[in-house]
C-alpha cells in the first residue's frame, strides 16, 4: 500500500496524484505518457475502475476517479506504476525509481467542487504553458470526451454525468468548455495547489467529515479555508 495513503476511507471521488521520481521529466515524450494511459487502460480493466478525467504531464499525473467502497484505485495505481517502472527500467536502462514513493489522495465532494476539479485538471498545461487550450493536449480527458476513441476508451463519462447531474454527453461538453474559459484567464496566474496537497476538499461539512474519517491515519490536519472551499491540509 503507497505511504502515506493507506486506510482512507472510501465511497468517493478520489483526486489523485503521482509525482515522477525527484520531479523529474520523464514523460517529456508522448510516447511515455502513451505507456501510462495504455496502462491505464489495462488497470481500468483488471480493477473495474470509474475514471472521471486524468492528465499526463510531463512530470507527474493526475487520475480522477470515482471509489464504490471498493478502493480499487489503489491497487491499480500500484499495477500501474510497476508496470511502467519495468518498461521504463528496460528501454532506459535506468536503476533509479521512476515514480516518487507516495501517492497523493484527495477527496473531492460531489458538486460545484468536482466540477471545479475536473476543470482544474483540464488546465493542467495550459497552466504549464504548453498549451492554449485542453483540445490540443492529447495525453489528457478532456481530449478523449471531445475524440471518443472507437476502442480502448478510458473514461467513464455517464458516471461523471450524473455526478454532476448533466443529462447527456452534449451537456457535459458544453459544461467543460464553459468551466474552461471562466478560468480560462486565471489559469496560469493561479494554481491551487489544495486539489493535490490536501487529504480533501469541500464544503466546510464535507471537510470535517473528512477530517474525522482520516483522523486515524492523518492526525493533526485542519480544515482551512481556501478559494470558494475548505481543504483539509
Amino acid at each position: 500500500m503507497s505511504k502515506g495513503y493507506g486506510g482512507i476511507a472510501n465511497g468517493h471521488v478520489w483526486h489523485v496524484t503521482q509525482r515522477c521520481h525527484n520531479n523529474e521529466f520523464l514523460l517529456n515524450e508522448e510516447p511515455e505518457r502513451r505507456r501510462w494511459l495504455y496502462w491505464l487502460y489495462q488497470a481500468k480493466r483488471r480493477y473495474k475502475l470509474s475514471i472521471l478525467n486524468y492528465v499526463v504531464t510531463s512530470n507527474h499525473v493526475h487520475l480522477l476517479v470515482h471509489d464504490d467502497g471498493s478502493e480499487s484505485h489503489k491497487p491499480a495505481m500500484r499495477m500501474i506504476n510497476a508496470r511502467t517502472q519495468a518498461e521504463f527500467s528496460r528501454r532506459q536502462g535506468r536503476r533509479e525509481p521512476v515514480w516518487a514513493s507516495a501517492f497523493q489522495g484527495t477527496a473531492i465532494q460531489t458538486d460545484a467542487h468536482l466540477a471545479r476539479c475536473v476543470t482544474y485538471m483540464d488546465l493542467n498545461m495550459v497552466r504549464a504553458g504548453e498549451v492554449e487550450h485542453p483540445r490540443l493536449w492529447r495525453c489528457g480527458g478532456y481530449y478523449e470526451s471531445a475524440n471518443p476513441p472507437t476502442r480502448g476508451a478510458r473514461l467513464d463519462d455517464v458516471k461523471l454525468r450524473q455526478l454532476l447531474q448533466l443529462d447527456s454527453t452534449t451537456a457535459l461538453q458544453q459544461a467543460r468548455d464553459r468551466w474552461i474559459e471562466e478560468k480560462a484567464d486565471a489559469a496560469t496566474k493561479t494554481r491551487e495547489t489544495y486539489w493535490s496537497d490536501s487529504i480533501a476538499v469541500g464544503d466546510l461539512a464535507f471537510a470535517l467529515h473528512m477530517k474525522r474519517a482520516l483522523a486515524f491515519t492523518h492526525p493533526g490536519r485542519r480544515a482551512q479555508r481556501e478559494r470558494g472551499c475548505f481543504a483539509v491540509r
